[in-house]
């Protein structure tokens, strides 16, 4: 099967307590609600692709457990390609979510089969990649394996559209990660950390860190910031801010892979004539959706919902 968008990325299977306050360093909080559902930035990626309709493909790893099992179906029923998703001995990657009364969420995640992704699948997986429209990257696999998928790209006729999602954050790349990549994106959080800044919370902020990021090497840098929108500085230097729509949010979980996939969807679809901008505001408007359900993949809105 060819893909428009493909995925370099995580699988994590979402164990998610939802409690009044995320616990204190060494606080045991009752719960309310407990779900197990699928997650992992690389695959939430790739299923709000496959939801807005765009052939997605992943690569990926899961364990020989039941949750690579159960992960397998999943993919399989929400239309994702798993030609490159491989299963290795040992266990799938997991994630412990806490989320609060105000929606605001905090995860612990242990990578376990997402740690064994490596240039080998690329090299497996590269007529998908080289004949994609967009790929997709986050920091939930070896940064090693990121830079031979990123490389691959670099040697092919320049058509392919590469996001690099910086999450989770990390307090330095090297340099030569941005020169590969065409739009890099990371939240409030990750900015913080990665450009060392004391704080990114407003448009302002956003605004400094998106040129920093530019500064690097990257065509377009890109902050999001929750209910704020999202930040980004083109090729051109220019600036701009998305607003959000104003929803009542639920859980945030998975919001900015909702953005991140739903961008990648429209980027790949060639039959579109909008604006880059226009682009983010309905990115945007999915991942304001998702928060007004509980869950992660399973608050992904489909075509037909928005």
């Amino acid at each position: 099967m060819s893909a428009t968008v493909v995925v370099v990325g995580s699988c994590m299977t979402d164990l998610i307590s939802y409690v009044p306050a995320l616990p204190k360093a060494g606080e045991t909080v009752h719960g309310n609600k407990f779900m197990v559902g699928f997650g992992g930035k690389g695959a939430n990626q790739a299923v709000m692709a496959a939801k807005l309709g765009a052939k997605t493909a992943l690569v990926a790893n899961l364990g020989t457990d039941t949750f690579g099992d159960n992960y397998v179906e999943n993919l399989k029923t929400v239309g994702v390609d798993i030609s490159h998703v491989g299963r290795v001995s040992g266990a799938s990657g997991v994630a412990s979510i806490s989320v609060d009364a105000n929606a605001e969420n905090c995860i612990v995640i242990v990578g376990g089969a997402n740690n064994h992704l490596d240039e080998v699948a690329i090299n497996k997986a590269k007529e998908v990649i080289t004949n994609s429209k967009v790929v997709v990257f986050q920091q939930e696999v070896p940064l090693e394996t990121n830079l031979a998928a990123l490389k691959l790209i670099k040697n092919t006729n320049g058509s392919i559209t590469t996001i690099y999602n910086a999450a989770p954050a990390t307090e330095s790349l090297p340099e030569k990660i941005y020169n590969l990549v065409d739009i890099f994106c990371v939240n409030e959080s990750e900015a913080e950390k990665l450009l060392g800044l004391d704080s990114v919370k407003s448009v302002e902020d956003a605004t400094k860190a998106a040129g920093l990021l530019r500064d690097k090497g990257c065509k377009m840098g890109m902050v999001t910031l929750g209910s704020n929108g999202v930040v980004y500085q083109d090729e051109a230097g220019n600036n701009v801010h998305v607003p959000c729509p104003k929803v009542k949010a639920v859980d945030t979980t998975g919001a900015g892979d909702a953005f991140i996939g739903s961008l990648a969807c429209l980027l790949g679809d060639e039959s579109l004539k909008v604006s880059f901008k226009r682009m983010v505001e309905v990115a945007c408007s999915v991942a304001s959706l998702s928060v007004t359900k509980l869950g992660t993949q399973s608050s992904y809105p489909t075509t037909f919902e928005i």
